[in-house]
């Protein structure tokens, strides 16, 4: 599956409404990575291959999604984005963790591992 952009209603419908409740509670149906990014940020650039990578090896069980912080300034707000990029790991069933700054492929991997348990990538 591409990598999907979110805006700020998107969000709320794929990710969490966090309008409707203050708890977390993820609406998606497979784990996902959200990179908060923008146009101008040469790392977001830099990193931005490797999520297509990704995006194409674990098709089957993670979304990966993109946060143009430029334009959804509301939404980096409400996560305190203060330098981009930004990656957010959502796990199924747990609390998300922000990991900051253009990440390698290898790291990418050991995160979807750790974080979103997530041991192999798709057949």
């Amino acid at each position: 599956m591409a990598i999907q952009h979110l805006t700020l209603d998107s969000f709320k419908e794929k990710v969490y409404d966090f309008e409707a409740s203050k708890e977390w509670k993820f609406k998606g149906e497979n784990p996902c990575i959200i990179d908060f990014y923008a146009d101008w940020c040469g790392p977001c650039k830099m990193i931005a291959p490797v999520l297509e990578e990704l995006s194409e090896e674990y098709h089957c069980n993670l979304d990966i999604y993109k946060v143009d912080t430029e334009a959804e300034q509301k939404l980096a707000s409400m996560f305190g984005i203060r330098s981009i990029p930004s990656i957010l790991f959502v796990p199924k069933n747990d609390k998300p963790q922000m990991s900051m700054g253009a990440l390698p492929k290898e790291t990418f991997r050991q995160l979807i591992k750790e974080a979103l348990g997530l041991e192999e990538p798709c057949k």
